[in-house]
């Protein structure tokens, strides 16, 4: 259900600003679709797992505040993101 450590570096190497950028909306929300991508399939074939369920909704809203908060500030790194990750909006 989780990514691995190797991936998670991966996702923040693609998507940093500069070096050790871990904290910019980009990194965040390319590493919470990760989460929510595997998170997804997981629920795909256990229906009735109500808490990572929950724990789904969650990060699902969390991106979505990250991507508004984006939006406001920045409307061109809000659509680059959006583009990379294949996010609907």
């Amino acid at each position: 259900m989780s990514i691995t450590t190797e991936r998670k570096a991966e996702v923040i190497k693609d998507n940093a600003q500069g070096k050790g950028d871990t904290g910019s909306p980009e990194v965040q929300v390319s590493i919470l679709t990760e989460r929510i991508n595997n998170l997804s399939e997981h629920m795909k074939t256990n229906k009735k797992d109500f808490g990572s369920r929950r724990g789904l909704l969650a990060m699902v809203a969390k991106r979505r505040k990250l991507l508004d908060y984006l939006k406001a500030n920045d409307e061109g790194r809000y659509q680059a993101i959006i583009k990379k990750q294949g996010i609907r909006r």
